[in-house]
């Protein structure tokens, strides 16, 4: 058995390759071999998103604070709120963040294909984000 004790794993920036805003991501699970679950509560401030990405196992969001919003390449632009839980299937194009005037947290767990745990793609537009 291991415990991580609260504060014990730093928080993280969200880096600016993969993030429009500012993000905070505090590590939660990183799985020693031959597990491959990796999840971490991140923190969206009002306006902040992810970059189009996709997850090859596939990736679940539990939302636990504020008001966010989802979108998956194609679809309508999802407000997502506490208590919501969402799936990304292997391969689905998508984003998600806070809403434009609300901050949101989330815990992301998602399971690494060889190491690979998301591939990233191009920034959301300003325009993508509005719908």
């Amino acid at each position: 058995m291991e415990i991580k004790r609260s504060g014990s794993q730093p928080s993280g920036k969200g880096p600016a390759d993969y993030f429009t805003g500012t993000v905070r991501i505090d590590p939660l699970v990183q799985a020693p071999n031959p597990a491959r679950v990796v999840a971490a509560c991140v923190t969206f401030e009002p306006g902040s998103r992810t970059a189009w990405h996709t997850h090859p196992l596939g990736q679940t969001l539990i939302v636990i604070s504020g008001c966010g919003r989802a979108q998956r390449l194609g679809g309508p632009i999802e407000e997502i709120r506490p208590g919501d839980v969402v799936w990304f299937p292997p391969g689905e194009k998508h984003w998600h963040g806070a809403a434009p005037t609300t901050a949101m947290s989330h815990i992301a767990i998602q399971e690494a294909l060889d190491g690979k745990a998301v591939d990233w793609m191009e920034q959301v537009s300003e325009e993508e984000y509005q719908g």
